[in-house]
């Protein structure tokens, strides 16, 4: 059976000479990995940069877990993100926590939806957005169930607890341009990861936080 569907890249896994494995977030099948053949051509390639959002062609099959993902095409081009380096270096920050975050299998409701929303939010954002990322994972950790409150985050945020309430509190054209040091955006990204690894009982271990530090310092 073919299904056509909606797919968010988190990850990629090379198999073999020029198959993927592409790890993905859908509607209709949460969080999963779909194999895609003869991915070796840097046009295709291109397609499964973090965070992309394609339409594809999806063969199940009742002999194995492992479906397979064909005719696959952008469904937004997101040029925004593509042709600046900090929000594509963004993405994939954003595409590692949700790779390492959702368990494969996993499947919560409205959340495909969430993230759509919010890449193609960072896609349009022309300017004053190097806090994003940390009102995504504020807003991921509300998305996952754990509807954090302020005092909630208070035993992970320390001193920078003053500021995280103004995340929580103000909009988000407001937290945008709460004015913060590369250092100090840098550390609060790691206060709310520590926090939802606490409430997902998991190390998520973000290689990418460093070339975070190294563009936003």
């Amino acid at each position: 059976m073919v299904k056509v569907t909606e797919l968010i890249v988190l990850h990629t896994t090379k198999v073999g000479e020029n198959s993927l494995v592409v790890h993905t977030l859908s509607k209709e099948y949460g969080r999963r990995g779909f194999l895609v053949r003869s991915a070796g051509k840097k046009s295709v390639m291109t397609l499964f940069q973090p965070l992309s959002i394609l339409e594809a062609d999806i063969q199940e099959s009742s002999r194995s877990s492992l479906y397979t993902a064909r005719n696959l095409s952008l469904k937004h081009h997101l040029a925004g993100i593509r042709g600046n380096m900090f929000k594509n270096s963004m993405t994939m920050f954003l595409s590692e926590v949700l790779y390492r975050t959702i368990k494969d299998g996993a499947n919560e409701e409205g959340l495909y939806e969430w993230c759509e929303r919010n890449i193609l939010l960072l896609d349009a954002i022309r300017s004053d957005f190097s806090n994003f990322h940390i009102r995504f994972l504020l807003e991921f950790a509300i998305a996952l169930g754990f509807s954090p409150e302020s005092r909630d985050l208070t035993p992970f945020t320390g001193q920078h607890y003053p500021v995280v309430e103004r995340f929580m509190k103000e909009d988000f054209a407001q937290s945008m341009l709460i004015p913060l040091s590369g250092s100090v955006r840098n550390e609060i990204a790691e206060d709310i990861l520590r926090y939802i690894e606490f409430h997902t009982e998991s190390s998520l271990n973000i290689n990418s936080l460093k070339v975070l530090r190294e563009l936003f310092a």
